[in-house]
């Protein structure tokens, strides 16, 4: 097949998925472009059958705000005919469901009809979809899809819930290259045959206030007066300041790395013991799952998805985004018995198998065909 993928190329979830995704279709033997409005960070060894397609906004003095979505539907088209696209998969219901929609119609009327496979991932269904100004024009994007999927069985009810949504939503979860953190973690063990005399707590975010940073930093100093310990935050965005600024006041700045974004985020994962996510929403939990492949236990909060993937007690605790007490002690109690974090370690990495690339994205290959077979 010929797909062309539409998706964020940040660091955010729904990017990394999809660069992961549309990479593992191109080893699967399909040819894959990127259209974006820059290449995707994840997006490595281009070649004759994986392509970027940069979207290029004129700024054009008329508008206020240069028209992303008519420059993405110019382009959709554009790529379609020239390369004879079998398919477009975007990610994000806004904007790229609607540019989808609106590339679609003007094919047709060129005598060319293109499937819309749509992946919602959260924050276009909660936050922004929601929005009184968004909302209606997320809700025909939905139902002009020909396919729509979504990363979990909570974003699935919260759509249905929020929505008037006429399609069926097939649940088709995140995923992660499980053999690469396997490579990473004997790679870690050969440098670093020691294990380190302080334990290693991590972080990772797009920094939104969505992902409660604040409260990350407090149970960190509740952990690190209890247990020899440093914290890891990777990522970058908006409360970076802020948590950086509550470190120093709490006098905990020399236990407290900012690393920033990185490409290799299981290099970090490695080498840590403990992963925070206390996120008010999370529709997946793409960090978390990325940290259990790494053999880190989790305390989250036990928003959206996350329960799905962080099982209370076997991988890992549960509590709610605010209940600093409980993430603290939960925390404490695994690092200070080795053998009960080794087991949680390897829990986690048990459960994380599940959602190996190699099981998934089969799944989305059937679906697919599944679209393909709407045109006929």
């Amino acid at each position: 097949m010929k797909i062309a993928i539409v998706c964020y190329p940040t660091f955010g979830g729904s990017g990394v998925l999809a660069t992961e995704l549309g990479m593992s279709l191109y080893e699967h033997g399909h040819e894959v472009h990127f259209i974006a409005y820059k290449k995707p960070v994840r997006l490595k060894n281009l070649n004759e059958n994986l392509f970027f397609h940069k979207v290029n906004v004129p700024d054009y003095p008329l508008f206020n705000f240069q028209p992303y979505e008519l420059a993405l539907s110019t382009k959709l088209v554009e790529v379609i005919k020239s390369y004879s696209i079998d398919l477009m998969h975007v990610h994000y219901a806004i904007p790229h469901a609607y540019a989808a929609y609106m590339a679609k119609k003007m094919l047709k009327d060129q005598g060319l009809t293109v499937p819309i496979v749509t992946t919602l991932h959260g924050t276009d269904i909660t936050l922004v979809g929601n929005h009184p100004f968004y909302k209606t024009a997320v809700n025909f994007s939905i139902n002009k899809s020909d396919i729509v999927t979504c990363v979990s069985q909570s974003l699935k009810e919260d759509t249905l819930d929020q929505f008037d949504i006429k399609k069926d939503i097939e649940v088709v979860p995140n995923f992660i290259n499980i053999s690469k953190y396997k490579i990473q973690q004997e790679k870690c063990i050969e440098e670093n045959p020691m294990p380190s005399k302080e334990l290693i707590i991590t972080h990772v975010s797009n920094f939104r206030p969505v992902k409660n940073i604040k409260n990350v930093i407090l149970v960190f100093n509740n952990i690190q007066k209890k247990v020899n310990s440093k914290l890891l935050m990777i990522g970058e965005g908006p409360d970076k300041q802020m948590a950086e600024q509550l470190c120093k006041d709490l006098s905990i700045q020399d236990k407290v790395e900012f690393l920033g974004n990185t490409n290799q985020v299981e290099k970090n994962l490695c080498h840590s013991d403990l992963f925070l996510l206390p996120s008010n929403t999370e529709s997946f939990g793409l960090a978390a799952l990325e940290a259990m492949a790494s053999k880190v236990a989790i305390i989250s909060s036990n928003a959206g998805g996350l329960p799905e993937i962080n099982i209370h007690g076997e991988t890992g605790y549960l509590t709610d985004s605010n209940d600093i007490e409980s993430m603290s002690n939960y925390a404490i109690s695994i690092l200070k018995s080795p053998q009960a974090l080794e087991e949680f370690k390897l829990k986690a990495f048990k459960k994380a198998e599940a959602f190996d690339i190699n099981k998934v994205v089969p799944l989305y290959e059937e679906i697919y065909k599944k679209a393909l077979k709407t045109l006929k």
